[in-house]
């Protein structure tokens, strides 16, 4: 395949107006920035909360549903086994069928990471091993699969139930992600694109309809758990990469190396443009398209956030300026809500808790929930002018956004408490604490899937 003539030029504008406004199709949704096109939101809910449809059991995770066409589709897992893609009815709950396959090991907040991506009659997973499948949801049968991790100079290190097991030492001197592999992947023109995490490789393009590798980047810098973007430049489509800086916990090497944001071609990968100051040595948010070719990078370790302009030259060349840095705002696991020139985000880490935070666009921070109430590894969907978040414990809020101060409109106890436990896993539990809700959400026909650590929830947000 000539890789220039894959995708056209409004490929990605069309793959996003080709799904239907009560679909979530992805990662963050239809666009890919946790904004959905829904109007009919309700602004109050009765006094025990809105109405919840149905609740189905799952796995221990963090992963997250997608929705098209009335169906819903989580990558589900057990460590003793593997992971297991689920197909629900939108509607009722009941599974319509399953593909599992065996992947079985544990890492440190043991359980699910990755949300699917359906486009067109298959859908795209990467789990917890590295192991990515396209699955036709016509025959409920896989199409073609690979491993991001092992077929780039990855191994399997340590082993527990036959798996991975965090940090684990490779033959060719990488490790197993101490968290695991956490890629959602997303679909641009005719190809999938993800990032490997593995010694020999960056990102990776492959023709989404066989699994063929169109194109692969160098290792872009340290193990990142981030996901690429899509960002416009000059009107243009950039996959952006965020990559870490040195884990204290982790360090490969006596020096310490800034992480790198790096914006490539979607058709060839080629390398564009690279800004090489970026402190975070745990990246989880990918870099958000934040309007007028600028991209906003967030993290929780220990950085916050950094605005960067990507600029053409007159050589035809990209450079970056950065525009502000500031430790005040951050977000440890998802990108910032964007809404009317104004960014917010749940900014929870080791060492602060600012809870919800409002920024401006350039750099000014307008006010902290801190603890009343607390945001922490939460998710939050902006929809109808409204926003709809997740706290990373319990409660589901309402929120109008307003540049002005934190504007509650209702909340409700929607999530059971809990997380690792202190008997397996007593790292994770003084860390993460008792409450892990941090799964994202997904918002189709009034509908919010939402979901805790042993069960998913249907619940009724619209007129």
């Amino acid at each position: 395949m000539n890789a220039r003539a894959a995708i056209p030029a409004l490929a990605w504008a069309i793959v996003l107006s080709s799904a239907s406004a009560s679909d979530w199709p992805q990662y963050l949704g239809p666009t890919r920035n946790s904004i959905s096109p829904e109007k009919g939101i309700l602004r109050n809910w009765p006094t025990n909360g809105p109405e919840v449809l149905w609740t189905v059991s799952v796995g221990r995770g963090y992963g997250g549903p997608v929705v098209k066409d009335g169906k819903v589709y989580l990558l589900d897992r057990d460590d003793n086994v593997g992971d297991n893609l689920r197909c629900l009815d939108l509607a009722t709950g009941k599974e319509l069928w399953n593909f599992a396959y065996d992947a079985p090991g544990t890492v440190m907040f043991p359980g699910s990471r990755s949300v699917p991506t359906v486009d067109g009659h298959h859908v795209y997973s990467c789990g917890h091993n590295g192991d990515l499948y396209c699955v036709d949801i016509n025959t409920r049968k896989p199409v073609w699969n690979k491993n991001v991790w092992t077929d780039f100079g990855g191994a399997a290190g340590r082993e527990s139930s036959g798996g991975p097991r965090q940090g684990g030492a490779t033959p060719s001197g990488g490790r197993f992600p101490m968290w695991a592999i956490t890629q959602n992947p997303v679909v641009c023109g005719d190809l999938l694109i993800v990032a490997s995490q593995a010694p020999e490789l960056g990102v990776v393009a492959y023709e989404k309809l066989t699994g063929n590798v169109q194109w692969k980047t160098p290792s872009l810098g340290l193990i990142s758990y981030a996901s690429p973007a899509i960002v416009k430049v000059d009107g243009k489509d950039h996959v952006v990469m965020v990559t870490s800086s040195t884990n204290p916990f982790q360090r490969t090497r006596p020096e310490n190396e800034m992480g790198n944001v790096v914006g490539m071609d979607p058709l060839t990968g080629e390398i564009l443009w690279k800004y090489d100051k970026w402190e975070c040595h745990i990246p989880v948010a990918s870099a958000l398209d934040a309007g007028d070719n600028k991209v906003l990078i967030v993290g929780g370790y220990e950085l916050g956030a950094t605005m960067i302009k990507v600029e053409k030259k007159p050589d035809g060349s990209y450079g970056t300026t950065e525009l502000f840095t500031t430790r005040e705002f951050g977000d440890q696991t998802k990108p910032p809500v964007q809404y009317k020139g104004h960014f917010y985000a749940q900014y929870g880490t080791n060492s602060r808790r600012d809870g919800m935070v409002c920024m401006s666009m350039e750099g000014k921070i307008l006010w902290k929930t801190k603890r009343a109430p607390d945001f922490n590894k939460g998710s939050m969907i902006l929809a109808d002018g409204l926003i709809l978040a997740t706290d990373g414990a319990q409660t589901l809020y309402l929120i109008e956004p307003d540049p002005s101060g934190f504007k509650q409109l209702a909340s409700a106890k929607v999530l059971a408490e809990g997380g690792s436990g202190s008997e397996n896993d007593p790292m994770a539990a003084r860390v993460g604490g008792r409450n892990q809700n941090w799964a994202p959400l997904a918002l189709a026909g009034g509908k919010l899937l939402l979901r805790d650590q042993t069960q998913m929830k249907c619940v009724n947000v619209a007129q």
